[in-house]
């Protein structure tokens, strides 16, 4: 199945790709990530490590690797109904931490909102807008307080 459009064509700026690096251990950057993002306005409702399962599972040799599924309850709820439920498919947004090397641990999110809208699973409307822009804000501030 091809495409609708050229993934390399798509600026990072469309997807809400923030990223940032923290010199850390990566329990004590898990930690502080849940803590920052929590005190952003998001929730944490799930969280696991896919390096523990898959070196469990396939002797994979993964280095750490976290994924904390954190969620803005008002905002979430919004764009349940804009999106006639279908962003829900896309929840958590997903804070991922990952270490690069000892010590030095990687903090990567998309916006689910923004994929959504460019997905055409969220109306591209002003109400839709309103909410990218809002919890764009709240991401911002997170990566900001890392």
């Amino acid at each position: 199945m091809a495409l609708p459009f050229d993934p390399a064509a798509v600026d990072p700026g469309d997807i809400g790709e923030e990223q940032t690096t923290l010199e850390m251990d990566h329990e004590e950057a898990v930690e502080h990530v849940r803590e920052v993002f929590e005190d952003a306005g998001f929730g944490v409702l799930a969280e696991f490590s896919p390096s523990e399962v898959l070196n469990e599972k396939v002797d994979a040799d993964r280095d750490p690797y976290y994924v904390l599924g954190a969620c803005n309850p008002q905002m979430a709820d919004r764009a349940l109904d804009v999106s006639e439920n279908r962003i829900g498919a896309l929840f958590p947004c997903n804070v991922v931490v990952w270490q690069e090397e000892p010590g030095v641990q990687r903090v990567y999110h998309v916006s689910i909102m923004r994929i959504a809208r460019l997905l055409g699973m969220a109306p591209d409307d002003d109400e839709m807008a309103d909410i990218v822009a809002e919890t764009g804000t709240l991401v911002d501030e997170a990566f900001e307080n890392l």
